[in-house]
C-alpha cells in the first residue's frame, strides 16, 4: 500500500520541468509530433508561472 507521502513527491515534478528546458541530446532521434509537445508544454508552464505571479502581485496589493 502506498503511504501518503508517496503522492506528495515533487522529484518527478521537477525532472520533468528540467528535462523539457533544457537542449535537446542530438544523440536521440527526434519527432515532430514529440518536438511540438514539449514545445506546447513550455508555454503552458510559463503562462501557468506568469499568472500565479499576477494572482500572488494581486493578493499581495489589496
Amino acid at each position: 500500500m502506498s503511504k501518503i507521502g508517496d503522492y506528495f513527491k515533487l522529484g518527478d515534478v521537477f525532472r520533468y520541468f528540467y528535462r523539457v528546458f533544457q537542449k535537446p541530446d542530438p544523440s536521440r532521434p527526434t519527432n515532430t509530433n514529440l518536438r511540438m509537445m514539449h514545445g506546447i508544454n513550455r508555454i503552458s508552464i510559463i503562462m501557468f508561472l506568469f499568472c500565479l505571479i499576477v494572482m500572488i502581485v494581486r493578493a499581495i496589493m489589496r
